[in-house]
């Protein structure tokens, strides 16, 4: 038997996941960490958490597994994005990595939207958040002169895991796509943004497609790790354009929609898209030679847990849901915005809020509850809408994963407000399956990822829109789109309070 690894460094643990040719999963193992908030809005990481977790959780999957080191035939990377590590001459970590929830540095896009203005949506695709990478930088230059002063490279997190797995400095083209500094359309480095921003090229390293070997295990990670030295290991990608792959949403038509705590729908492109307010994000797939659009609404299953855990702490998720069962489309005219934490697509507002808007004295808590999750379904309509807007063909089957997706209500309702067939597949293990399926592709265990993707990912399960009740949410996602320009200036002012 061989396989491959997927490792994928997020936010709060370190993954490892191991799967044999045909693509079942042998083992998985993950080591927690966590990360400091030294100031309010401030989010940091110390990298060797990162290192120390792959050691742990390499060690448990290969032995978990009872497998030979020499069977594991490549390693994938996948991990959380835009997160800032500066290293100095010889490697050295400068200071801890800023991460992509880190809110300090407003004032730093302001400046990249000084200096580049329309151009920097033309080129990269995106317009500056406090999430992305570049602005970070900016702040760092502002502020810790003498860290600045020492830097020698710019990496992203399972980049810096990539650096410690074999001494070579890479990224793959999905990941670098998050920085800001990455023309999407050309998949490579912009000099006109560098230049603009006054950051040197040298600093960053070189950009690979997702299957592309970027180096090999080297003796002293092989000791680290249980590796067999010179295992090659691919460039992978981003979390998101690697769960995309571990769902085999890799071609136009198909599209990967996550509903975890935040909502994810994520599209690919044959060819490069952007929109034009920049209300979508445009990156490069982890798919060679293709792009993604994607939405992300900050408040999906964060909408429902808030409201469970705020007004029915005693029951669990499946008998809340239970309730909303019997109440019609619509909630009779009762509707939910699901901005709790601001909005990001289609509404990139920090000040948007939640609201119940058509309150009666005949709604009841079920009509609540089903309000909560037909206002999350409109909410990722947003993001499909959009991207009808610029062209891109609409969706033939959406791929849903993610916590929300486990509930069969919740699904149908998401189905019927888009539209479209809903499927799951055999698939779980998301970002990090789909770096290890990446790592399978380069080491040629497959010739490509459609191939790859067409031989270990089946649907299975199905849940299709029910025509009744697409008609009747068309008025209600109506409805729904008109109360956000209603309320902004509302919103506005309850921020000052």
């Amino acid at each position: 038997m061989t396989y491959t690894l997927g490792i994928d460094i997020s936010t709060t643990a370190t993954k490892a996941l191991l799967i044999d040719e045909e693509g079942r999963v042998a083992a998985v193992a993950a080591a927690d960490y966590g990360f400091e908030t030294p100031h309010p809005l401030w989010s940091e990481q110390d990298p060797a958490l990162w290192w120390q977790g792959a050691v742990r959780s390499i060690r448990a999957v290969v032995a978990q597994a009872g497998a030979d080191p020499a069977s594991i035939l490549g390693v994938g990377l996948t991990g959380q994005m835009h997160g800032l590590v500066l290293l100095d001459a010889d490697g050295a970590v400068l200071r801890p990595a800023i991460l992509w929830n880190d809110q300090r540095t407003g004032a730093e896009c302001d400046a990249i939207d000084e200096r580049l203005g329309a151009r920097l949506l033309a080129i990269t695709g995106n317009r500056a958040l406090t999430g992305f990478t570049a602005p970070k930088l900016l702040w760092v230059r502002a502020h810790e002169p003498d860290v600045y002063g020492r830097i020698a490279q710019v990496l992203l997190p399972k980049d810096y895991a990539r650096f410690k797995l074999t001494g070579a400095y890479a990224t793959d083209k999905a990941g670098a796509s998050g920085t800001l500094w990455l023309d999407v359309r050309r998949r490579a480095w912009s000099a006109e943004v560098l230049d603009a921003l006054e950051v040197p090229a040298s600093w960053l390293p070189p950009t690979y497609e997702g299957p592309d070997v970027t180096g090999r295990v080297s003796d002293e990670a092989a000791e680290a790790t249980g590796l067999r030295p010179g295992t090659p290991v691919v460039a992978g990608g981003g979390d998101q354009a690697a769960q995309a792959v571990g769902v085999g949403a890799v071609g136009e038509g198909v599209t990967a929609l996550t509903l975890g705590t935040s909502g994810v729908v994520f599209a690919t492109s044959e060819t490069p898209r952007i929109e034009p307010e920049g209300r979508l994000h445009a990156f490069c797939h982890a798919a060679p030679g293709r792009w993604h659009l994607m939405g992300v609404m900050l408040s999906a299953g964060g909408s429902l847990r808030w409201y469970r855990d705020t007004l029915a702490p005693e029951l669990d998720y499946d008998a809340l849901l239970a309730e909303a069962a019997d109440v019609p489309p619509g909630s009779e005219g009762l509707r939910f915005l699901p901005y709790l934490t601001g909005e990001r697509t289609p509404h990139p507002d920090p000040l948007a809020r939640g609201a119940f808007v058509g309150l009666t004295i005949r709604h009841r808590r079920a009509h609540l509850t089903r309000a909560v999750l037909e206002g999350v379904a409109f909410g990722l309509r947003d993001s499909f809408e959009l991207m009808q807007e610029i062209g891109l063909p609409p969706a033939t089957q959406v791929r849903i994963s993610g916590g929300g997706a486990r509930n069969t209500l919740w699904r149908q309702i998401i189905a019927d407000v888009l539209g479209v067939e809903l499927a799951t597949v055999n698939t779980t293990e998301g970002a990090a399956y789909g770096a290890a399926l990446l790592a399978g592709v380069g080491v040629g265990l497959w010739p490509d990822v459609d191939t790859a993707c067409e031989h270990l990912i089946q649907v299975r399960g199905r849940t299709t829109p029910q025509p009744d009740a697409v008609a009747r949410y068309e008025p209600a996602y109506a409805l729904y789109r008109d109360l956000y320009p209603a309320l902004k200036p509302s919103f506005a002012g309850l921020a000052q309070h």
